[in-house]
């Protein structure tokens, strides 16, 4: 393995609380997307992937803040003192926030602005998008915010279904563009997830991850190390390449009482970061 000389320590410099239980020994961070917990305000959700035992989680927009701010959804026009308020109660829960998305992203350099300006203030790590249209926009503040810009896939028959879409756009692009790489929507769309890790690992900034029991057809998400994808195998495929980002863990299933799941994929994360340290 090649040591990873994590991206997400570079955080530490720009402010953000980086804990040991944000940074896996493995040199990447454990997350959940938020997404997993949508029936939940967002400060229920910090709670919820505090107890479970991460690190931090991916933010998505739209979702209610709750607490005293009730209503009010989470997104690019959140004011300053909301924004605040979200870094406050991770940081009360020993959390962090390590991307944002998945999000649309305009092609216009002044609202596009917008999503960054947020990534800046909360000190996150990327922005997980679909906006392809948008890449040269999102290249140049990529750049100069030294912001990670994180291509998700969703199943077919959507536009980015196939990696190839995404590999050939960005091919020769700034370092700082790459993959959210979602492992169970590729088995959807009938693609072997290690088969496509192999192709594009040295792009791949972070992972929307997932189990499943089909690597033929559509299946409901389970506990890592319980399904047919090899996980394992992928973690290292990306770790060869020097793999530094945060792999989030997204289930959607048992939507109101999946906690226990995902603590239990925590678990394998954890497992597998003490086995490769």
């Amino acid at each position: 393995m090649i040591p990873a000389a994590s991206a997400l320590l570079a955080l530490r410099s720009k402010g953000a609380p980086i804990t040991e239980s944000a940074l896996t020994s493995a040199g990447f961070g454990i997350s959940v997307q938020c997404w997993s917990l949508k029936e939940f305000t967002l400060f229920q959700a910090i709670e919820m992937a505090a107890s479970a035992g991460l690190g931090g989680v991916e933010v998505f927009p739209g979702q209610a803040l709750g607490g005293d701010h009730g209503d009010l959804k989470f997104g690019p026009d959140l004011p300053d003192d909301k924004i605040q308020a979200v870094l406050d109660h991770l940081k009360k829960h020993n959390l962090v926030a390590y991307n944002f998305g998945v999000t649309g992203i305009s092609k216009d350099e002044a609202e596009a602005r917008k999503t960054f300006e947020l990534a800046k203030k909360m000190n996150l790590y990327g922005v997980t998008t679909e906006s392809l249209d948008a890449l040269d926009t999102l290249e140049k503040l990529a750049k100069e915010y030294d912001i990670k810009v994180c291509y998700h896939n969703h199943p077919k028959p959507t536009a980015l279904w196939n990696p190839d879409t995404i590999w050939k756009a960005i091919d020769g692009r700034h370092k700082n563009i790459g993959f959210c790489a979602d492992i169970g929507h590729w088995a959807t769309s009938g693609l072997d997830p290690l088969e496509v890790i192999k192709k594009i690992a040295p792009r791949v900034h972070s992972f929307h991850m997932k189990d499943r029991a089909s690597i033929t057809e559509w299946s409901h998400d389970r506990p890592f190390g319980t399904g047919v994808i090899d996980n394992l195998a992928i973690l290292d495929e990306v770790r060869k390449h020097g793999f530094a980002g945060n792999v989030t863990i997204e289930y959607e299933h048992n939507w109101k009482t999946n906690l226990p799941e995902i603590a239990q994929c925590v678990g394998y994360l954890r497992a597998y970061s003490k086995l490769r340290a």
